[in-house]
């Protein structure tokens, strides 16, 4: 079977009458199949560049025609433009066309209002639909793969009767962003009414009510024998390009998306920067919109806790992360909560405990404890051999479940907020603290005792973050 495509910009004339060509085809040829595409003049140049730049192909001119339908799985061979349509009709089909430039004007003419009709019959079923617009960036990182089925299936949005899925990946291939739209329109989710893929920022966050951000950076590995001033040029080119892409993202973040946007920014490196440079660059957006995730941290202290007290994680409780996310974070068990622990002491269902009073071992708790934690994620990889992208979007997806606007979640959350002074954290610094989420709102949990070593644990990553900040601030903008 024949199958082609063919496309074109609306008003022009050769696609008009290539497109007459086609249909005759398809009405005389039983095995013959077009598919056609027809693009607005204004969107022509860039929707050409890209689908040539997708499949290694160099065409200037409207229409362009090829073999198979690669936006349905088959592999595309550029036949070329207007003239090698008719050339390869006359020749394979020994059909031709003779149609008059006044008819091919004419046709051009009803395609461009047709499709101007079209667009804004578009545009008033997405204003009447008012779905929900959902962006995730790197969205070839691993974790986007476990949280888009999630996304959808944990009744997290369930006021929206329709939501929008953006992807977007500056470092991705655009035919890995395809395959990734095409497995996510495989799940027949009924809530999707769309998914669109991104390999630049030219629409990046339109429309956007939630953004989910898993850019990843890390530094190269060193050996022993390096020197420390070669590490510390190699940690120096990460946040110049974390500093480079996130400003520009908060730029995007400012001209496109709603003003009550609600942004996530998880990862492994320099989270608390990344979410500062977000509030810094998109100042008509409430800061209280962005959080830093610290709950994936969070849930490997509970993970530790559980196996020392041999109960489940979900035994555990209330524990609290302070500081610099994925750097010098301090684990804060004041708080922390165990139930159903077989000690002595036993209650009915719901009695729980002090973590601090069921543990004995405080030589595990002041450095196995804290050095297994800043270990684990690394342990993970390396005996998995890929990131841990199930556990890190569980903490997305907690984060979201807890910040949803039906949500009445009482236990206290770790996020990385923007200071406002609590705690003598000063104020503009993005730093992980307890917080309880209500109404769709959180607050920072004012309940709890500062004493001098948790304060000597925050005065640390406080310095860690002003040193980056300081990094930051000596890049050019």
């Amino acid at each position: 079977m024949a199958k082609f495509v063919l496309a074109g910009k609306a008003d022009c004339p050769h696609y008009a009458k290539a497109e007459h060509l086609a249909d005759m085809l398809q009405r005389s040829l039983p095995d013959f199949r077009i598919h056609k595409i027809c693009v607005h003049p204004n969107d022509w140049e860039r929707w050409l560049k890209d689908t040539c730049s997708a499949n290694g192909w160099r065409h200037k001119r409207s229409p362009i025609v090829w073999r198979e339908l690669v936006d349905r799985g088959g592999k595309g061979m550029l036949l070329g433009g207007f003239s090698d349509f008719l050339e390869h009709a006359q020749g394979y089909y020994g059909i031709t066309l003779d149609m008059q430039t006044e008819m091919m004007l004419k046709i051009a003419g009803e395609n461009l209002k047709a499709k101007e009709q079209c667009m804004e019959e578009e545009i008033h079923l997405r204003d009447r639909l008012k779905p929900l617009h959902i962006w995730i960036s790197s969205a070839l990182n691993p974790t986007c793969y476990n949280l888009i089925p999630l996304l959808f299936s944990t009744g997290l949005f369930k006021q929206h009767p329709t939501v929008c899925l953006h992807l977007l990946d500056l470092d991705g291939c655009q035919q890995s962003l395809h395959g990734l739209q095409m497995e996510t329109e495989d799940l027949a989710l009924p809530q999707l009414h769309n998914i669109t893929y991104h390999s630049t920022t030219d629409e990046a966050f339109s429309y956007a009510h939630l953004i989910v951000f898993l850019d990843d950076w890390q530094t190269r590995s060193k050996t022993e024998d390096e020197r420390g001033d070669e590490r510390e040029e190699d940690k120096r080119s990460v946040v110049r390009g974390i500093v480079e892409r996130f400003r520009h993202y908060g730029q995007l973040l400012e001209e496109n998306a709603s003003k009550d946007v609600r942004v996530v920014v998880a990862g492994d490196s320099f989270i608390n920067l990344k979410c500062s440079l977000l509030i810094e660059n998109a100042p008509s957006v409430d800061p209280r919109r962005f959080v830093a995730m610290a709950t994936q941290l969070e849930c490997e202290a509970r993970t530790l806790i559980a196996q020392k007290l041999c109960v489940k994680t979900t035994d555990v409780a209330d524990v609290i992360v302070w500081g610099n996310i994925s750097g010098s974070f301090h684990i804060d068990l004041q708080r922390a909560t165990v139930f159903r622990y077989e000690g002595a002491i036993w209650g009915p269902a719901g009695f729980s405990q002090p973590v601090l009073h069921m543990l004995y071992d405080r030589k595990w708790l002041d450095s196995d404890f804290l050095n297994l934690i800043s270990s684990r994620r690394g342990t993970v990889a390396s005996k998995s051999n890929r990131s841990a992208a199930i556990s890190a979007t569980n903490g997305i997806i907690a984060v979201l479940r807890a910040w949803n606007n039906d949500s009445n979640h009482k236990k206290i959350l770790s996020l990385g907020v923007l200071s406002t002074g609590q705690f003598d954290i000063p104020a503009g610094l993005v730093f992980s603290m307890p917080v309880i989420l209500q109404a769709g709102e959180w607050s920072v949990c004012s309940d709890v005792v500062i004493s001098k070593e948790l304060r000597k644990r925050l005065e640390a990553s406080i310095e860690q973050l002003r040193e980056v900040g300081h990094r930051k601030l000596t890049l050019p903008i």
